[in-house]
């Protein structure tokens, strides 16, 4: 597979390291600065740049007919937008805020607790992120997609960072020197403490996902996500 890399900062080489050991070739790099390659040539791009470049790199793939992979997070505000130009040009996407494997079971997992423990009313749930410090966005897209699989099945109607609501979730987002990222959703009660947590040693996990994902994404239209490439079902 011929892949284009859009965003080439850490998460980039970690990929474009991973894809050349499993025989895949980069055609095209691009940077904040400077891009390499042809992006015409690639059957697939991988897109990890930033929150201001992100929905210009996916929507410029839309129009040359590239299947995109996104991990990008903060631009979401613009999600439909994307969406809605992904359909028009009959287009291949898969946005995740987190492409790691264990992230998604982590999801699930998490989803399901929440379910578990909605009728409980004396535990109450907060998620605390924990990133390196060049990380630009507060709270994690990862964090964010926790809160959201938790909402589904609570009395809570929203999610807030670092306060306190009778209504929301709290999130709590620390950013800490090579911390690759730790998630954690904890539900406490007077009398006890549960804790569900993940924690990722490398960057390689979220890169190997990503790359999973734009094999899986090969053939295919539409709007995806690591579920469908999973086939985790709930």
């Amino acid at each position: 597979m011929k892949l284009a890399l859009l965003g080439y900062g850490k998460m980039g080489h970690t990929i474009e390291r991973l894809a050349k050991e499993q025989g895949h070739e980069i055609v095209y790099k691009q940077s904040s600065s400077t891009s390499e390659g042809n992006l015409d040539e690639a059957d697939a791009a991988i897109e990890f740049s930033s929150p201001e470049a992100a929905v210009e790199n996916i929507t410029n793939c839309f129009k040359h007919n590239i299947p995109v992979v996104s991990g990008t997070t903060g631009w979401l505000d613009r999600y439909q937008e994307v969406l809605k130009i992904c359909e028009d040009r009959n287009a291949s996407f898969i946005y995740a805020s987190n492409f790691s494997v264990g992230v998604n079971l982590f999801f699930s997992i998490n989803a399901y607790a929440a379910k578990v423990f909605a009728p409980w009313k004396e535990y109450i749930a907060s998620i605390e992120e924990i990133h390196h410090t060049q990380k630009k966005d507060a709270p994690s897209g990862t964090a964010i997609s926790l809160a959201e699989g938790m909402l589904t099945h609570s009395g809570k109607k929203m999610w807030k960072l670092d306060e306190q609501k009778e209504d929301a979730i709290t999130i709590t987002a620390k950013r800490i020197d090579d911390v690759k990222g730790t998630h954690i959703v904890r539900y406490e009660s007077e009398v006890d403490s549960v804790s569900l947590e993940h924690e990722a040693h490398t960057r390689d996990g979220f890169a190997k996902g990503a790359i999973l994902a734009a094999e899986w994404l090969q053939g295919k239209k539409g709007v995806f996500s690591m579920k469908d490439v999973l086939q985790i079902t709930e």
